[in-house]
């Protein structure tokens, strides 16, 4: 949110024929499969639903598991560890599934009947008050869960033309934005109701949708072998992902680059945006007023995907890691609820922006072979960028007046994630 945000530096590694890339924008294999892109949207956003859900009862449930009130965080920051180490994890395992036709499939399908089992379990197990056992299947949760996060990633690198790499991918985050922007409602709907049935409707939905991953990759698969020449299924061997020359290493220069975006949304969003609403409205319009951001995520993918085909995700990236910076300063100097509101949506959009371009060049820098590795390392930034914003939450800026003091830190973050992609975007003019 969430990774999670692609052929790394192919100036140093084999070429693919002139055809190909031809094929790639000229024939029907550029149209993408909308079809699995909604499919994939869908499973995003029941996936960002159940962790909103989990979210709002934690504090509940582990009293009830006989936790004391200050253990929430420590479980939220184990949370986003085990999917650090798991997004990572689950990548390298989904690159080597990919060879077998299903096998990806079948496996998330496995896995997330695992996972679902364990949410289920959460509501029912705290109330009989073993604060172990409500730990390791909270743990058991987070881990079983990164089988929804990074794999679709794989599958979008493996099967999907270049050219159509952007658009499904603004599909599949407009189902966590969507999820993201109703968050405020559902924590005020849910207020009062037993756990036990907003965790089995958000857990058994996501179980049922899941089944279908079969048919995604087998409409994926069926569609490149139909467009592509079979011949060239095995052109061009996987990219290096690391080089020397010029003191470069483009993946991880653009990793860094992704943290630091990601920690400046995590702190724009849930340390800095509340505290400024708060300067100029009261706390019962915060409902009203905190999914702007999110509106302007949403707006923002469609027309970010064009503008990645039509210049590249790096430059894209950049510029609108520039934007969000100026977008959040902003919001940090405005002196009315009337400029605040519009820079929050500009703020979003921005954000949108950067969040669909970094995985689209997670992707292409991955192509071909290694788009779990480069996915699920950028989903594990992105985790990495959560936890890092819980840890301040928690140890330095627990107040909003407090939190509001670090407004000018996104910018800086942001201001120092695009200068990272301009180093590195010369060895990385393809991606």
């Amino acid at each position: 949110m969430h990774a999670a945000v692609r052929a790394s530096n192919e100036n140093a590694a084999s070429p693919e024929p002139s055809h190909v890339a031809e094929n790639d924008e000229l024939s029907p294999s550029a149209k993408a499969p909308t079809a699995v892109g909604l499919y994939l949207a869908g499973v995003q956003f029941l996936f960002a639903v159940g962790w909103i859900v989990y979210v709002i009862y934690l504090p509940a449930l582990a009293e009830q598991a006989g936790l004391p009130k200050s253990a929430v965080p420590w479980l939220l920051l184990m949370d986003q560890l085990v999917f650090v180490v798991c997004d990572l994890a689950v990548g390298v395992w989904s690159d080597r599934a990919a060879g077998v036709l299903g096998r990806i499939g079948w496996w998330i399908i496995g896995v997330t009947l695992l996972s679902t089992v364990a949410f289920l379990m959460l509501p029912w197990v705290a109330p009989r008050g073993s604060a172990g056992l409500f730990v390791a299947i909270t743990a058991l949760w987070a881990a079983s869960s990164a089988a929804l996060r990074v794999p679709p990633l794989t599958l979008l690198g493996r099967y999907v033309a270049k050219p159509a790499v952007p658009w499904l991918v603004s599909l599949v985050l407009l189902g966590t934005g969507i999820a993201s922007a109703i968050g405020p409602y559902l924590g005020l709907t849910l207020k009062g109701i037993d756990p036990r049935l907003p965790f089995a409707l958000a857990g058994l939905s996501l179980a049922a949708i899941t089944a279908g991953m079969v048919w995604a990759e087998r409409m994926l698969s069926q569609q490149k072998a139909a467009v592509w020449a079979p011949e060239l299924e095995t052109v061009a061997s996987p990219p290096a992902l690391l080089t020397a020359r010029a003191g470069v290493a483009p993946f991880p220069g653009f990793l860094l680059a992704a943290l630091l975006a990601a920690t400046a949304a995590q702190m724009h969003t849930n340390l800095v945006a509340a505290p400024l609403y708060l300067r100029h409205a009261p706390s019962t319009m915060l409902p009203l007023l905190l999914p702007v951001f999110w509106v302007g995520f949403n707006l923002a993918l469609m027309p970010a995907s064009l503008a990645v085909k039509r210049f590249g995700a790096l430059p894209v990236l950049a510029g609108s890691m520039l934007v969000a910076a100026a977008c959040s300063a902003g919001a940090w100097n405005a002196t009315a609820l009337e400029a605040l509101v519009p820079v929050q949506g500009l703020a979003g959009a921005a954000w949108g922006v950067s969040l669909m371009s970094g995985f689209s060049a997670a992707v292409f820098f991955g192509q071909t072979g290694r788009e779990g590795f480069t996915g699920g390392a950028l989903n594990s930034a992105l985790a990495a960028a959560a936890l890092s914003r819980i840890a301040v939450v928690t140890f330095v800026a627990p107040a909003p007046v407090v939190a509001a003091q670090w407004g000018w830190v996104p910018a800086l973050l942001f201001t120092l994630g695009a200068a990272v992609l301009c180093a590195i975007w010369p060895r990385s003019r393809s991606v």
